[in-house]
């Protein structure tokens, strides 16, 4: 059985902790159990997995104003209460209802730059690099597919980027560019896949890199009481 802090090999088929629900990837969840019975239409598991991944990117806002870094706030079944989440929990929210489906799949982690922000963002965290953004594995047709469903279609279609497809059987991970041709993502750190969610890891490295997000022992983000959808109005125009 594979820890919550060590990642397992890209190749490794899936073993029963693919399927298995956890404190944060609360698949057992009976609001997890009912979205996903709800959403996993389709004859196949990739058509299921299409159709889980569709429900969780757009039917979520993506707002990272609002972290929690309790293990509360970071449970997959967090998302479906608040309505909106950051890439951490909305992953494994797509997770949850893959597991709930009967498919299997992990988390997987990167540090990225030029993470879609705002200015607001860029001046709290001090630095324009994004550790431990997350993504899913779904197992499908006998490989391991990464989905990332964090930005939500309007969120795209608003800062110009292409909203990310998942098609089941090519990997779905941020464009380089964005509509226009400007720098868009940049992979730098291939953190691996992890069967649950390395949450204590995320929160010791978010203290020392965001000081100034994540004050002193707070698990809640200094962005709080200010709203991520107005501040994308402002730089969209």
């Amino acid at each position: 059985m594979t820890t919550a802090s060590t990642s397992t090999p890209t190749t490794q088929a899936p073993t029963p902790d693919h399927l298995r629900a956890t404190a944060l990837i609360d698949s057992d969840a009976p609001a997890i159990q009912a979205f996903s019975a709800q959403h996993a239409r389709g004859t196949t598991d990739r058509e299921r997995a299409v159709a889980l991944y569709l429900a969780v990117r757009d039917g979520f806002r993506y707002d990272p104003y609002r972290i929690d870094l309790s293990p509360q706030g970071m449970t997959a079944s967090s998302v479906l209460a608040n309505g909106y989440g950051w890439c951490v929990p909305k992953a494994a929210l797509l997770t949850a209802v893959c597991r709930a489906a009967g498919i299997p799949a992990r988390m997987g982690f990167a540090d990225v730059r030029n993470h879609l922000s705002t200015e607001r963002m860029r001046e709290t965290m001090k630095t324009d690099l994004f550790i431990w953004h997350g993504y899913t594995d779904i197992w499908l047709d006998g490989a391991w597919r990464k989905a990332t469903p964090a930005f939500n279609i309007e969120l795209c279609e608003r800062f110009g980027l292409l909203p990310l497809e998942f098609d089941g059987e090519n990997d779905s991970i941020y464009h380089p560019f964005d509509k226009s041709g400007a720098r868009h993502m940049e992979y730098v750190h291939q953190r691996g896949a992890f069967d649950d969610m390395p949450l204590a890891q995320i929160v010791a490295d978010f203290r020392t890199v965001y000081s100034g997000w994540l004050q002193g022992d707070a698990t809640r983000s200094s962005l709080q009481d200010a709203s991520f959808a107005n501040d994308i109005e402002k730089e969209a125009r």
